[in-house]
């Protein structure tokens, strides 16, 4: 059967920033999936939209991520004036995100701000999960999208679209997965995948690579905590402040929770333990995320239920105001004290985490704990890549040299892992016939090619 439509990528094809790609359909009309910032080594391309957009029937934003949202003044600004849709919960947490990529990278006018909040609001169309909605209205093509959790982020989709022309007596399906989340994740029920498709385009973030579970990362986390109450320094955590950020809320409550069970624990001051929240974005959304309780899994419910508060619990103090920070930041430099910091931004590239590194990465008694992907040409990658050599990262230009212990716990990244994009695919009934890599560097991409040919699928990268 021939495809009637392509696929276009306008960003985030061969990289792991900047998705947005679009479904051109045979009549000439297309769909925009996403539309985001570029970081890392790409953080210097235009950020002014350089394709068309007159003939988009409409724009899907699978998550609120800055990587998948952050164009979105832009795509305004090129002209275009089609319906936004996204899932319920990410209707909810996308002005907040909005509102702060205006603020650091556009502008700082409250007027503006509200008023591009507004037109937002005015194109939003929210989708319950597993409901087909009718995009195209009179067109040759009839184009049906559906959204499914993705297990990413709060309110993450991957987006189902049914394509049907005057040629073809069947609808011919296309699958964009967004970012797909790892199973077990902390809030999120596991994306489970449908019936099937014909063409596939699939993130390769961790195409290369295979997690620790959630029993391992958690005892790694916990080992973290206990040095740091041996040698009383700090863990440094950045953290993005949606989605990462409230896992490790989750699941740091859960080891304080169970300390107390624990005769081995009795002999560590845990009482003088503490989490620091430094980041007002990251305050906010994790308010956002206890109103959206309705979108939690079952076992993050049920501890509510039980009276627990997962994301608000008494060990947890939030940092607001900037002389707080600096405060705080002189503090730890200045004294040891057993806690654990979470600031943003998770690559290390501003906000208030940098003034914490540089106060503290020439500390030995300082852990540096990185829970997600690091881009390339990041601090972060270089943090993580040259500090286990007792090397030094440049922060706003300045050397910084590393004594810190460095550590990766890849079993709380947002994203699946290799493992978990196979099985994406093998449990489609329906196997795709072509499959798109996109969301990965090279390597990343090309490993998993070649897992995926084994399946007897042509893969496209």
């Amino acid at each position: 059967m021939i495809s009637p439509g392509q696929i276009i990528h306008h960003g985030g094809h061969r990289s792991v920033t900047g998705s947005c790609h679009e479904l051109r359909l045979s009549d000439g009309t297309g769909l925009l999936v996403d539309c985001g910032l570029f970081q890392g080594d790409e953080s210097d391309r235009p950020l002014d939209i350089d394709f068309p957009v007159d003939h988009l029937l409409g724009l899907v934003l699978t998550h609120v991520h800055i990587d998948h949202v952050g164009r979105l003044p832009y795509l305004l600004a090129a002209g275009y004036r089609g319906p936004i849709y996204c899932s319920e919960a990410s209707a909810a947490l996308l002005p907040t995100v909005l509102a702060d990529a205006m603020e650091v990278g556009i502008t700082r006018n409250q007027q503006a701000i509200d008023r591009f909040l507004r037109l937002i609001e005015r194109r939003l169309r929210p989708l319950a999960y597993g409901q087909w909605h009718e995009v195209s209205q009179g067109h040759s093509t009839q184009l049906d999208i559906r959204l499914q959790p993705a297990g990413h982020i709060l309110g993450s989709s991957y987006l189902e679209c049914k394509v049907r022309s005057a040629a073809e007596s069947k609808p011919f399906r296309v699958l964009l997965s967004g970012d797909l989340g790892a199973p077990y994740a902390p809030l999120l029920p596991a994306p489970k995948p449908p019936y099937g498709c014909d063409i596939l385009v699939l993130e390769a973030t961790y195409g290369n690579r295979r997690h620790q579970g959630r029993a391992e990362r958690r005892k790694a986390l916990q080992r973290a905590i206990e040095g740091a109450l041996v040698n009383r320094g700090a863990i440094l955590v950045p953290a993005f402040s949606i989605g990462r950020t409230q896992e490790l809320l989750y699941e740091l409550e859960e080891i304080i929770h169970l300390s107390q069970a624990r005769p081995a624990a009795r002999n560590l001051p845990w009482s003088e333990f503490e989490i620091l929240l430094d980041s007002p974005l990251a305050s906010e959304f994790t308010k956002l995320y206890q109103r959206l309780q309705p979108f939690w899994d079952a076992e993050a419910r049920r501890r509510v239920k039980q009276g627990r508060r997962p994301l608000s619990f008494p060990q947890l103090t939030t940092i607001d105001n900037h002389r707080d920070h600096l405060n705080m930041v002189d503090l730890l430099k200045r004294q040891g004290r057993p806690c654990l910091v979470i600031a943003a931004s998770g690559m290390c590239s501003g906000g208030r985490i940098v003034n914490y590194l540089k106060a503290l990465l020439g500390d030995s008694r300082t852990d540096v704990l990185f829970t997600g992907y690091q881009a390339a040409g990041s601090p972060g990658r270089a943090i993580q890549q040259y500090g286990p050599q007792g090397g030094y990262v440049v922060l706003d230009g300045k050397r910084y040299p590393i004594n810190a212990r460095i550590h990766t716990l890849s079993g709380y990244s947002a994203h699946a892992d290799q493992k978990n994009l196979l099985t994406f695919i093998r449990r489609m009934r329906l196997k795709p016939k072509c499959v798109h890599l996109v969301h990965g560097e090279q390597q990343a991409r090309e490993i998993l090619r070649d897992e995926i040919v084994k399946m007897g699928i042509e893969v496209v990268l």
